[in-house]
């Protein structure tokens, strides 16, 4: 289902900065859901089957690109930081316990949606774009901003989720390590 929701925000329109060849999209928010929501080893697995979808010629990026030929191209360090990124939203938004807290929330969508991917983004795109590191690091800050509100969301929407669904999110964790209570 996160598969689908990544795709689905792939239809927001993109804007391309100048020269960067990476677009903006809404698709990170989808990261940040998968792993806030699910956590790390069911969101993980929700960007790899996207990313699958995608390798397998399913125009599901922004614009309707998909295919094999986009691993080749500037945003490919974002693109494979997309489980990573999921992963470590998860791990660390289980690690609290429950119930799910906004701040914390905020924290790991930063760590995992913006430093983990960023960092992928930033290498893929030095190395495909022939730009130094730093180069590629000033240029990613016109991602910062809409990166920052869709951390904000996506802390908001993972608190409803889990308001909802009690637990959800800790189901993952061994039922030893669990305190007996939330049992």
């Amino acid at each position: 289902m996160f598969a689908g929701v990544v795709a689905a925000l792939g239809i927001v329109p993109a804007f391309t900065p100048p020269g960067l060849g990476v677009p903006v999209t809404a698709q990170t928010l989808g990261v940040m859901l998968a792993g806030s929501i699910l956590g790390a080893r069911r969101g993980g697995l929700s960007m790899l089957l996207f990313l699958a979808l995608v390798a397998a010629g399913l125009p599901l990026l922004a614009g309707g690109r998909g295919g094999l030929g986009v691993f080749a191209g500037a945003s490919v360090g974002f693109l494979l930081c997309f489980p990573v990124g999921a992963v470590v939203i998860g791990w660390l938004s289980a690690r609290v316990g429950p119930p799910y807290l906004l701040a914390w929330g905020v924290v790991s969508n930063v760590i995992g949606g913006i430093l983990v991917v960023y960092s992928g983004g930033i290498l893929g795109m030095a190395i495909v774009l022939d730009l130094s590191i730093g180069t590629a690091f000033v240029a990613s800050g016109v991602y910062l901003p809409g990166d920052l509100v869709k951390v904000v969301v996506a802390a908001f929407v993972a608190k409803g989720v889990h308001a909802a669904y009690p637990g959800l999110l800790w189901r993952e964790r061994p039922v030893e390590s669990r305190d007996v209570a939330t049992v």
